[in-house]
């Protein structure tokens, strides 16, 4: 079935329709006007606001925050190892890490920075062979037991000539030492060391520990590996994303001849799999109905597998892919002028980002863009985090033994200065946690909290402004009358000045209503997430209800925002006059935006699968050695992990993918606003020729009056 020609006439007679009045012509409007004004200036000035707040809490962050206390481990007299007197034992021994598992789970002690109840000492390097103190060395002197051997590994300032018993019963050196590695700043046995025999620590437990900390925090025989593989295939790696990014690029370009049989394949394709799907379906009916398998011989049952084998499973199966045939069916019968209308589109786009190839690489600018605001609120956050000052208390691995009953335990106490020759047996003063008095950190939720906003606002900002910039650059595409004549110079780089001169409180609008939804999100997420254990069936219901409603709240802005910031860059009036006109143009062609939307969403889609598929197989073969014959400067290299490439290839090739894909999806949607804008202001005649190109001219069954010689329009 054709579609007739849209030809909106401009009557004051005319009721307005409940999707608005039709744009009426402009003799004077030629794309993307130059006079405009600057839009939404209290929400500007209130972002400029927000972001000079924004760094205030960056600066209070950095002057207060001490992000070493993360970076660095401290030992057992507060100072930093790796750093300052510190600066060549980058390294931190636990005298007993044991203590770390027996006292309290190794999740514990990861969340509390990986610090336990025993004496810590900075070093230069890890123990590498077993030892532990003979009984004939406890009547020795510490200098020649640990400092004439080279063991440097007891506690600052313990004096030579102290007898080695001494310096263990007031845990001033260690009783044992274990082959170690480093990882993450501290020294951690190795798995298959042999076990002194200690007598404070049986040998079972000394077994458990070392097995459950190598479980929990083998971070460093990984990460050499990994770092290992990357250092033999970056440069494979590097091809990879080369190819991926020639494959989008190509894919892209493509598109001018290729749009139209691509897509009425990918359609035929979607039919086929359905027609197997009720093939499938009918097959399975037909043999569970002889057999005579029913529902109500099977019950209700909470295994929902069980089902599978009941016929009335497969019909209602059967009969849902029926109607989805059906549907596809009749909207590819009727709708087949609007699906040519978009393919005709495509194309267009396609000859526009061939037009404007530097379009393609503004992602980079926005991922740059990005990666500033993330990093940014991750160094406040941080800074945030180790904004109190540690506090120490006085701590004894005993209290019941005699001579600690007169000792206040848990009171504060000097970590410089560790307590000597106590009465108590192994008092000592240890890390405790951050003080939280001071008025930086009395407000540290809640600073942390604006950072949350700052983070989700910039980012919201950063898409927004990509978003309207490269609209801006396409839109004066689709206005220039004679392709590419008429194309300004410098489209992209006009565009984005004119976005941030004029429409960054516009910008900042749209980003604050989609944050507020996405906070929003986040909250429910977490009280969903802290209340799952308690929620009856009832209360999970309600909460997935809200859950939904507000990813559809969310899409819908999107939706709404993306379109408002394309009528933004062309016509340069504040958001919530652009959002309501491209709304309500697109409600006036519902069909259209519906049909263009899937299409484009199914073509996109299968080039995303092209390009990461074709880099995923093509790394797979490659890192594998299963492509022979390449000669020796293209093998495989040996790595240990073979599927580390492979993903990172495929994560790279889809963000590449995306990338590319997102510029043409901006394209295609700002040139089917101006289409639409096109088809209500012009009429084809001599004194309104269409913009649009031939290809949708012939579609429409339209024509331009304008002689094919001279197209000037006149004034």
């Amino acid at each position: 079935m054709g579609e007739r020609p849209l030809s909106m006439p401009h009557s004051p007679h005319l009721s307005p329709r409940p999707s608005g009045k039709p744009a009426k012509y402009d003799p004077s409007f030629r794309g993307p006007i130059r006079n405009r004004s600057c839009t939404d200036i209290i929400c500007c000035v209130l972002f400029f606001v927000f972001i000079l707040g924004y760094i205030a809490v960056g600066l209070v962050a950095w002057v207060y925050g001490d992000p070493q206390q993360v970076l660095y481990p401290r030992n057992s007299s507060g100072a930093y190892c790796g750093i300052g007197e510190n600066k060549d034992k980058p390294y931190l021994l636990y005298f007993n890490i044991f203590s770390c598992v027996l006292t309290t789970n190794i999740i514990a002690v990861a969340q509390n920075g990986l610090d336990c109840p025993t004496p810590q000492v900075c070093v230069s390097s890890c123990p590498a062979v077993s030892w532990t103190v003979a009984t004939n060395q406890l009547s020795q002197t510490v200098g020649q037991v640990f400092y004439a051997a080279n063991r440097s590994f007891c506690l600052p300032g313990v004096p030579g000539d102290m007898p080695v018993h001494q310096s263990l019963s007031q845990e001033l050196c260690p009783s044992f030492l274990l082959p170690s590695s480093p990882a993450l700043g501290r020294c951690f046995p190795w798995p298959n060391s042999t076990v002194p025999e200690v007598p404070e620590i049986s040998n079972t437990s000394i077994s458990q520990g070392i097995s459950g900390l190598l479980d929990s925090l083998n971070a460093r025989d990984i990460s050499v590996k990994i770092f290992e593989d990357f250092a033999q295939s970056w440069y494979w790696i590097l091809a990879a994303l080369g190819v991926a990014l020639v494959l989008s690029l190509l894919f892209v370009l493509l598109l001018r001849l290729v749009a139209g049989p691509l897509v009425f394949v990918l359609i035929i394709g979607v039919l086929g799999v359905l027609a197997y799907g009720i093939y499938h379906c009918w097959n399975e009916y037909r043999l569970l109905r002889d057999k005579g398998a029913s529902i109500s011989q099977l019950g209700f049952t909470t295994n929902l597998s069980a089902y599978s084998s009941v016929q009335e499973t497969w019909l209602a199966a059967l009969i849902l892919l029926a109607v989805l045939e059906g549907i596809l069916l009749l909207m590819l019968i009727f709708l087949r002028q609007r699906i040519r209308i978009a393919i005709a589109l495509l194309e267009e786009a396609s000859r526009a980002v061939g037009q404007m190839m530097s379009t393609l690489f503004y992602p980079l600018v926005t991922f740059v863009l990005l990666l500033v605001c993330i990093a940014y609120w991750a160094m406040t956050a941080l800074y945030l985090a180790t904004s109190g000052q540690p506090q120490y208390v006085l701590w004894a691995p005993n209290v019941s033994l005699a001579g600690c009953e007169k000792v206040m335990m848990n009171t504060s106490c000097d970590p410089m200065n560790q307590p000597v020759n106590s009465t108590c047996p192994g008092l000592m003063c240890v890390f405790q946690g951050y003080l939280s008095t001071g008025l930086v950190q009395r407000s540290l939720f809640n600073l942390q909290i604006y950072g949350v906003l700052g983070l989700f606002w910039t980012i919201n900002w950063v898409l927004a402004l990509g978003q309207c910039v490269l609209a801006g650059a396409f839109a004066s595409f689709y206005w220039a009358f004679h392709k590419p004549r008429d194309i300004p110079t410098f489209p992209l780089s006009s565009a984005f000045i004119r976005t941030l001169r004029y429409h960054t409180g516009s910008l900042a609008f749209g980003a604050l209503i989609l944050t507020l939804v996405q906070i929003a999100r986040a909250i429910l997420e977490y009280i969903d997430h802290k209340l799952r254990g308690a929620q009856n069936p009832v209360a999970r219901c309600i909460m997935c209800c809200f859950k939904c409603c507000l990813w559809c709240l969310e899409k819908f802005i999107k939706f709404l925002n993306r379109n408002a910031y394309i009528m933004i860059a062309i016509y340069g009036k504040n958001f919530c006059v652009s959002a309501k006109n491209a709304f309500m143009l697109l409600m006036r062609n519902i069909v259209r935006v519906v049909v263009l939307d899937k299409v484009t969403d199914l073509l996109l889609f299968f080039g995303k699968l092209l390009v990461v598929g074709g880099v995923g197989v093509l790394s797979f073969f490659f890192f594998t050695g299963r492509i022979q014959g390449l000669g020796k400067d293209f093998e495989s290299p040996q790595l240990n992990y073979y599927w580390l490439p492979i993903m990172t290839s495929i994560m790279g090739a889809y963000v590449i993918a995306s990338g590319f894909f997102s510029v043409f999806g901006m394209c295609v949607d700002t040139l089917f606003l101006c289409f639409l804008e096109d088809l209500e202001r012009n009429d084809g005649s001599l004194d309104r020729p269409y913009y649009m190109s031939k290809a949708l001219l012939k579609i429409l069954g339209k024509k331009n009056e304008v002689p094919s010689g001279d197209k000037k329009r006149k004034k």
